[in-house]
This record gives C-alpha cells, structure tokens and sequence, in this order.
C-alpha cells in the first residue's frame, strides 16, 4: 500500500523546488532551504512513515456493520439479561463501529498485539511482515496508532488501558502511548518474569511488559482511587493452616513451628515465601507477631506481667504504641497481644493475614508462561495457538482496576483468555463485569479457537463433548463485520437492518421482542399497540426516532421505559452519501 508520508513529503518538496525557480535572491533561497530541511529532518519523539491498510481503503466504499450470528449464540443463563459479545472480523472495524455505542463507556482495556518479531506474528496487509522489511517498525507502529486512537474514545475517564508487549517495540510503544494518551497518564510497566528460556546465545530472556495508561490519572488521583489485590500465595497458606490444624488440634505452638518449616521448604518463587513473616498460628488464625512500640520514640514505659511467669516484661525503647495501661490489659485481654517464653523479650502485636489480604500491585511479577498453555490444552486439546495469555494474571488485572460492573474490552481476543479471566473472577466474587471481544478469524482463529473457549467454559463441555467443569453461566452474542455498499440505491434500509445488532451492543441485552422490544416504522408500533396486552414483562421499549406517535400511542408509553433509536449510528456516513442533511 502508499507510504503517505512519504507521498506528502515528496509532494512539498517538489513544489519548494518550484519555489526556487520562482525566487532566485539569496534571502528567499535560505528560507526554502531551511523548509526542506525541516522536511527531512526528524523530530523529538516518534516519527515513523505513515502507511495505509487494505481495511482504511475498504472503508472509503464500504460502511461497516455488525451482523448476528444466531447459530453461535449461547444462552448459559436465561435469567440474566446480560450479554457479552465476540465480535468477528478486522478489529479496525470493530473499533470503529464500538465507537459509535462505547464511546466513553470502557472501563478497563486489555490487549496483546502482535509483538512485531519479524517472525511469522505480524501480518500487514495479508503478507507477513519479517525482519528483512525496511519499514517493519513503521507498520506496526500505523498498524497500532490507528487503533489506540480509538481505544483513547472509548475509554470513560477513570478508564485504564493495559498493553502486553516485549522488546521488539516496547520503546516505540511507550512512545506512541505517551502521544495517544498524554505522558501524564502513564502509570506503569509491568514486567512479567515469565520463567527462563533456554534457547538464547547471550542472555536468557525470561520476561516481557505490560504497559499501563489511564484516560486521566488526575482524575483516579482526585477521585482517591487505590489499586489492591489479592496477595498472591495466600490461599496456599489458609490451606496449609487448615491442615496443620487437622493434624495437631490446639498444639498452637507445634503448628506455628511446622508453619515455619513449611515456608522454607517451598520453591524460591514460590509467591507464598513473600508472606512468611505470617507464621504463627493461634485460635483466632495466622499472624505475624509485629511492633509493638510508639512510633518515633517518646511513648508511655508501664509496667505489664508476662501471662506465665507473673513478672513485669521487658519494655520497648520507644514505649508501648497503647497510650494507657489501661489499653494494653484490654487488648491482652482479647488476646492480641503476642508473648515470648518468658518475660525477657518484649512483646508483639498480633497483625492477622485475614485483615491483610490485600497489597497494592507490585510491578514485577512471577507466573510460570507455560501454565497457560496447559490451561488452554485442559480446556481444549492440542490447538494451534501459540503463546497465549495467563488467565490467573489477566483476572489479577482485572480484580484490582475495575469495578464489579465494568465493562472490559478486548480488541486482540486471540484465545480468549480474557474472556475467560473476567468469568472466572466474576464467579469468585459475585461480579456482573462484561466483556466484549474483538479477533478476526485469520485460520479460523476466532470460531475454532476464541468462541470454541469461550463455550467451554460457558457450558463446562470441551469441543470433545467431555466434561471440563461445572460451567460459568453467562449469555454470549457473536456477530461478524458485514458491509455495505456506499453507493447501493438501498443504503439507507440496508443500514437499518443492522439496527438491532447496534442495539444489543450498546445495551448489552437480547432484544427479543419481550422484554426488549424494537420498533422501527409506524406500521410495527400500531401492532405494538394492537397486542399490548399480550406482553407481560417490557423492559425498554426501543423506538426508531422517525416513528409518528399518536396520542394514544404516547399515552401508552408514558409509564415504560423507552429510547429513541438515534440515527447517529451511522448518521455520519448517510449525510456522507447524501441520504442525511
């Protein structure tokens, strides 16, 4: 395809060459040679020849619609009226159409591109792109511009977007996002040790990033936004606790000590081995005996008796955190105070894991990559999908930067893991997030391996008809990018007959024509009204704005919820074509 860049340059400074046939005197010449060289210079920041794709020309002809597949829905829970979506087809044109019903409506972005390896991972225009290309970095970097552009519009404003990537255009990245986004919203680069390969000469890579930018990080700042997650290996330690007291009844002190052992017996990156301060066991649960002294010196010295031996202990340098005497003999007294064998050392707080169980996110990080392909090959057998993403880290991700009922949009689903990830942690703490996933079906990627998935996890039944779990009740909607022609006689009923699929999308629902009811053209909401009694449970009443009530018909509707379908999803490309003024 034109390299417009370069395109536009040669253009200007052809004319600059008829400028200086034109203008011959010196001061004139020195100016156009200082425009050309500013022409041909580069600037400060990320400079890359700007290239056009087969599905930006698709579009100067072609609208871009949603069609529904209706063989491929999944109702997993009739009694729920959410739906998420799989959308087929060049994520550009997902994008675009996800703007005209998500603008300013996604909580929370995750992708993972095509990391531009020059291996067989990034496909431009139908052709692989190799190392041997001399514009690789340069396509990648249109490819990608384009579509950040519109995720930036989609994002609401305490919206964060995270980004999977690694060395080959990290730093370009970081780059393009600072431009996207504004440098101001970067909030991190996670790095995520992946475990060692052993294939590399020199250094052994065992790495790669996750970029993380909000739409305004003044905003989450103003707002006192705090990210907390899980600690990880925690649910290791409940289960250990829960043996030890299996095994030993109330020996306190012999499971606290086996606790102990336990810690050091786990692998090295082992995330537990993180919490092994928490390694006294007592009634009440696992803690961690910690400070017991006034912070920054200064506080109260009474005397308090060691509970065995009778004899007063031994006081911190600092004095005692509690202010009274008082104080400290109710704490003890509800047996959060930790002693020593005798009155020699000074006493502990208890601090308790099950009041700690979370930590805001550390920004390097350890997961096994290869339990994710395992996971993927449980769910699904052998499948030709190279390297997919960690559902455990992704819904880690997900726990602690949305709420329980965001939105969270994938726009290269790949295997689905997200998918996935967002119905495993709304299973985990009762969540209605949605997800909407955008792949196209390069190698029949996203029927035989993204939706295959997703319907496993769904309906609990892997492709073989075997049992892969109890299932995840949730409902899913895929539809496939459709066009239509700008030049077709019928543009403008062509394009209403992807009404409903725009609708759904919008409102993450099934217009059934129940509780979901469209309505498009006079005749259809004199029937409305004509069998009105006949409905039993409206929800929303959805009404094409070119609709002529009559005033019975707006007595009718005067106590149900109705919207107006607006033109505005594709007013724009009617008005392009004349159908609109």
């Amino acid at each position: 395809m034109a390299n417009l860049s370069q395109i536009k340059r040669e253009k200007m400074l052809k004319f600059l060459e008829t400028l200086k046939e034109q203008h011959s005197d010196d001061e004139s010449l020195i100016a156009i040679n200082q425009i050309e060289n500013e022409l041909t210079s580069k600037k400060y920041g990320l400079v890359w020849e700007e290239h056009e794709e087969e599905v930006d020309v698709k579009m100067r002809t072609h609208i871009p619609v949603f069609t529904e597949v209706k063989e491929k829905e999944i109702v997993g829970d009739p009694k729920s009226e959410q739906c998420n979506f799989l959308l087929e087809g060049d994520n550009l044109h997902s994008l675009k159409l996800l703007e005209k019903t998500h603008k300013g409506k996604i909580d929370v972005i995750y992708i993972d591109p095509p990391y531009n390896t020059g291996g067989k991972d990034f496909i431009y225009d139908d052709t692989y792109v190799n190392s041997e290309d001399l514009f690789r970095h340069s396509k990648w970097i249109s490819f990608m511009d384009e579509r950040l552009r519109y995720a930036s519009k989609l994002l609401k404003r305490e919206g964060v977007i995270f980004i999977s990537i690694d060395d080959n255009e990290l730093y370009q990245l970081k780059i393009l996002c600072d431009e996207v986004f504004g440098a101001e919203n970067f909030i991190a680069n996670l790095i995520w040790a992946a475990g060692r390969k052993n294939d590399s000469k020199y250094v052994s890579i065992s790495h790669e990033y996750i970029l993380c930018y909000a739409k305004s990080l003044s905003l989450l700042k103003e707002n006192k936004v705090v990210w907390k997650e899980r600690k990880q290996g925690i649910e290791d330690i409940y289960r250990e606790a829960e043996y030890l007291k299996k095994t030993y009844g109330s020996d306190y002190e012999k499971m606290s000590l086996e606790l102990k052992v336990w810690y050091k017996n786990l692998p090295a990156n082992h995330p537990a081995r993180n919490h092994s301060h928490y390694n006294c066991i007592d009634e009440t649960g696992i803690y961690f005996p910690s400070d017991i002294s006034w912070p920054g010196g200064g506080g109260p010295k009474y005397e308090v008796l060691h509970p065995v031996t009778g004899k007063p202990v031994k006081v911190p340098n600092r004095g005692w955190v509690y202010p009274t005497k008082e104080r400290m003999e109710e704490v003890i007294s509800q047996n959060l105070v930790h002693f020593g064998k005798d009155e020699s050392s000074v006493p502990c707080k208890k601090t308790y894991l099950a009041s700690n169980e979370t930590s805001t996110p550390y920004s390097v990080f350890y997961k096994d990559g290869r339990a994710a392909t395992k996971r993927l090959r449980s769910l699904m057998g052998e499948v030709a999908f190279q390297n997919p993403k960690d559902v455990d880290i992704l819904s880690s991700i997900f726990e602690f930067s949305s709420n329980n009922d965001s939105i969270i949009l994938d726009f290269f689903a790949g295997s689905g893991s997200t998918a996935q990830a967002v119905m495993e942690l709304n299973r985990k703490d009762g969540g209605n997030r949605q997800f909407i996933l955008c792949t196209n079906n390069e190698n029949n990627i996203c029927e035989n391996v993204t939706y295959q998935r997703v319907k496993t996890v769904i309906t609990g039944i892997r492709p073989d008809n075997s049992q892969y779990s109890e299932g995840i009740p949730v409902n899913l909607k895929y539809y496939k990018t459709d066009f239509v022609d700008k030049t077709s006689e019928e543009i403008y009923d062509e394009l209403l007959e992807h009404i409903r699929e725009m609708i759904q999308l919008q409102y993450g629902v099934n217009v059934d024509n129940q509780k979901y009811i469209m309505i498009m053209d006079d005749d259809e909401m004199d029937e409305f009204e004509k069998h009105f009694d006949e409905y039993k449970d409206i929800e929303v009443v959805f009404i094409n704005q070119d609709v002529l009530l009559s005033t019975s018909q707006e007595k009718l509707l005067q106590n149900i919820n109705t919207k107006i379908i607006p033109n505005c999803y594709f007013d724009f490309e009617l008005r392009e074509v004349g159908e609109l003024w």
